[in-house]
C-alpha cells in the first residue's frame, strides 16, 4: 500500500492486536504488571475491565506469551467464552490437553479436569485460565467457572482465572446472583484512554517498530487532532492514523498534516466533528 513510500517495513496501524507494538503506557503497564504480581501470588479471580478499543486484547496476548515462556505455569485461553457451562468444561478441557473422544457426563468431565490439575500441581505449574471478551459470558457461565475454581489442594488453588471484558462485565458482576464470584476476585484493573502525550507516545513508537527513522511523519496540528477526534482510543488513533496515511500518499507528501487526519476523520462512521471543521472528502489512491 503506501509502506515503500513512507519508507516502512509494514504497516503501522494494523487492527489485528499484534504485541510487537505492545507500548507500555502507564495503564497497560500498571495492568500487566498487578497481572504478573496477582499471578506469582496464586490470587483468585483477577479482572481488567476496559472500554472497546483500549487494548484489551493486546494486554491479553502479551500476558499469553509471557506465561507461555515461563515454565511456573500453564496457560488456557478462552477468546469466545459465549458458551453453555458443559461447553466452558470442554473447551477448558482442551486447553488442558485432555483427548475427548466421547461424550462425557459433567461428573466424568469433572474428575478428568481434578486429574489434570492435580497433575500440573504435581509439576510445580500454575494453571492460569485466561477469558477474553468476558462480558460476553451467560450468567450460568460464569457460576459454572466459580464452581471451577473451587478445585484446590491444602496449599492453593489448582486453577487461576483472568478476565478480560468490557464495561458490561463489571455490571453483570454488580447483581447479586454474583455476590460470591465477586468475592474471589482479589484484584481489578481498569484500562483507561491514552493521554495527549500517551497519543503522541503510541503513534511515534508504532510507526518505529513499522520500520520509520526520520522525524516528524505527523506534524503537531495532526497529532493534536489525532488525539482529539479518537479519544486517546488506539483503536482509534489506529483508524485515523491509517486512512490520514492514506491521503498524504494519495496527494503524494510526505508528511501528514491537520488537514489530511480531518480527511481521515470525515471518512470514519461514528466519530463526532466540530462546527468549525468544513467538510473535506477522503483523497483515496486508486489500486
Amino acid at each position: 500500500m503506501y509502506e515503500s513510500f513512507f519508507a516502512l517495513s509494514q504497516l503501522p496501524f494494523g487492527l489485528t492486536p499484534n504485541t510487537d507494538f505492545f507500548l507500555e503506557l502507564p495503564s497497560h503497564r500498571d495492568a500487566l504488571q498487578m497481572l504478573k504480581i496477582t499471578i506469582d501470588n496464586a490470587e483468585g479471580f483477577i479482572k481488567i475491565v476496559g472500554e472497546v478499543g483500549t487494548g484489551k486484547t493486546l494486554l491479553c496476548r502479551k500476558l499469553l506469551n509471557e506465561l507461555e515462556n515461563d515454565d511456573r505455569y500453564y496457560s488456557a485461553y478462552i477468546p469466545n467464552p459465549y458458551l453453555t457451562p458443559p461447553e466452558l468444561q470442554q473447551a477448558v478441557a482442551d486447553e488442558l490437553g485432555i483427548s475427548l473422544w466421547a461424550e462425557f457426563s459433567a461428573h466424568t468431565l469433572n474428575k478428568l479436569l481434578t486429574e489434570r490439575l492435580v497433575e500440573l500441581a504435581a509439576q510445580q505449574r500454575r494453571v492460569v485460565l485466561v477469558v477474553d471478551e468476558a462480558q460476553a459470558m451467560p450468567p450460568e457461565t460464569l457460576e459454572a467457572l466459580r464452581l471451577m475454581t473451587n478445585l484446590e489442594t491444602e496449599s492453593r488453588k489448582l486453577l487461576q482465572v483472568v478476565l478480560f471484558g468490557q464495561p458490561e462485565l463489571n455490571r453483570t458482576l454488580a447483581k447479586q446472583e454474583f455476590r460470591q464470584l465477586r468475592q474471589r476476585i482479589t484484584f481489578s484493573q481498569p484500562l483507561r484512554a491514552l493521554t495527549e502525550q500517551e497519543s503522541e507516545a503510541y503513534i511515534a513508537h508504532r510507526l518505529a517498530i513499522a520500520g520509520y527513522k526520520g522525524i516528524h511523519l505527523f506534524d503537531d496540528g495532526a497529532l493534536q487532532l489525532l488525539h482529539y477526534a479518537s479519544g486517546g482510543i488506539p483503536r482509534l488513533l489506529n483508524i485515523i492514523a491509517h486512512k490520514a496515511l492514506m491521503v498524504a500518499y494519495g496527494k503524494g507528501v510526505r508528511q501528514v498534516v491537520k488537514a489530511d487526519v480531518r480527511a481521515a476523520i470525515m471518512d470514519t462512521d461514528g466519530l463526532s466533528v466540530p462546527r468549525w471543521w468544513h467538510p473535506v472528502r477522503l483523497l483515496r489512491k486508486s489500486a
